[in-house]
């Protein structure tokens, strides 16, 4: 299994995701809205690790909101157990 997504920086990951959504339909608006909500990352904080030279690993390891990582996989919810425990 490749690596490489893993050591490229997040910024330049960044584009790919606005443009893959705007594809789908979506907006830049909304992209930069569900990263934060997902990683837990403030706007100054994502910002910061845009302008950085942060690779996609660390910012996972250091970002990713637990409560939020478990929802985005459709973890949790009602009546919802946790296939992993």
């Amino acid at each position: 299994m490749t690596r490489r997504i893993f050591t490229t920086r997040f910024a330049s990951l960044s584009p790919h995701c606005v443009a893959k959504a705007e594809k789908k339909g979506r907006t830049k608006a909304e992209v930069d809205a569900i990263i934060p909500w997902l990683t837990g990352c403030g706007p100054e904080e994502l910002a910061a690790r845009l302008e950085d030279r942060t690779d996609f690993e660390t910012f996972l390891a250091e970002a990713v909101n637990p409560a939020r990582a478990d929802q985005g996989r459709g973890l949790r919810g009602p009546g919802r157990e946790d296939p992993t425990r």
